[in-house]
């Protein structure tokens, strides 16, 4: 492995362990040149994934991409970072499990949304509001409606009101 300080071909494993839940193994390495440390993550990959985008051009799937996104996504919040990249290995380990060698980019970007719908509700709303293309503050008051509707405050809503109606 290249050391990533003076470019040294020759790195050394110092520790091996295993990462997330097994599936990948994490390598401490130190470089015999510059004695500069670092961490590298070996990760199983069952099959080329291609993105097929919008336009008809397909494109190699990058999971430091969607890492990247999602952590645009997430700027400024306080998510545990192991929370984070169980995310984006779910994700990934969904695609791999599906058996298609394609994948959409829009079920690429619904399945963020559905998970970073469930980690963190700004960061659903940044990350939708770029994958949907809004352009006006409607799109975002209905998302947030949505969003609404979807964890309980409608339903709180209806049984506040209910025990008003019954006192009557």
């Amino acid at each position: 492995m290249r050391c990533p300080y003076c470019g040294s071909q020759d790195s050394q494993v110092k520790d091996s362990r295993p990462a997330e839940d097994g599936g990948t193994i994490r390598r401490r390495r130190v470089c015999p040149d510059c004695n500069g440390r670092f961490t590298t993550f070996e990760r199983i990959q069952l099959r080329e994934l291609q993105v097929l985008k919008k336009s008809g051009r397909k494109v190699p799937f990058d999971r430091d991409k969607l890492a990247r996104s999602v952590e645009v996504a997430l700027r400024k919040r306080s998510v545990d970072p192991d929370r984070v990249e169980r995310l984006i290995s779910g994700i990934v380990r969904r695609l791999e499990q599906s058996g298609e060698q394609e994948v959409r980019s829009e079920a690429l970007g619904e399945m963020v949304m559905e998970a970073l719908k469930g980690l963190d509700d700004v960061a659903y709303v940044r990350f939708a509001s770029v994958y949907r293309d809004f352009r006006e503050a409607r799109d975002f008051q209905s998302l947030i409606g949505e969003l609404g509707r979807g964890d309980g405050l409608a339903a709180i809503d209806e049984e506040e009101t209910t025990p008003d109606e019954t006192s009557s």
